[in-house]
């Protein structure tokens, strides 16, 4: 759990690290998209971790240690992330960072509809599977039972 906080943070640090050191020199913001998308990344790994807790023993989970720690990394990854807001507004305009917040969330929400669309045509596609598997069962069935009566009428009449 530690080590996936300490990547979060350390991530969301050198992401702000890398966009202010060359904001002042891009031309455009697809030129600190990847730091951008790491800096993302960095704050949901610091989220997850403060989130996750199974598996971990009680001392663990409340010692003042560790919650304090969650709390304040939750709280830098938050304030890095408002400092590179306020630097991306400052370059590029205001706004722009909401707009790279609302096109990113509109992404996200793409992505879990296409999963979810592919959930209901697989689990489709399993059900019509097996609607054909039991036809198949049905009328092989019959047919069994028409060959077994006509073998039976054949006996009978020889």
């Amino acid at each position: 759990m530690i080590a996936e906080v300490l990547t979060g943070i350390a991530l969301v640090q050198k992401s702000v690290e890398f966009i202010k050191s060359n904001i002042s020199t891009v031309q455009d913001i697809s030129q600190i998209a990847g730091q951008i998308d790491a800096l993302f990344t960095g704050q949901k790994q610091v989220n997850e971790a403060r989130n996750k807790k199974s598996g971990v023993g009680i001392t663990d989970q409340f010692g003042v240690d560790s919650v304090a720690r969650e709390v304040i990394d939750a709280k830098i990854a938050a304030e890095k992330l408002q400092e590179v807001a306020t630097m991306v507004d400052m370059r590029f305009g205001p706004g722009t960072w909401k707009g790279i917040l609302e096109e990113r969330q509109k992404r996200i929400q793409q992505a879990k509809e296409a999963a979810a669309e592919a959930r209901r045509q697989k689990l489709q596609e399993a059900r019509e599977f097996e609607e054909t598997m039991k036809q198949i069962v049905l009328v092989s069935g019959v047919l069994i039972m028409s060959i077994g009566m006509f073998v039976y009428l054949f006996a009978v009449v020889l």
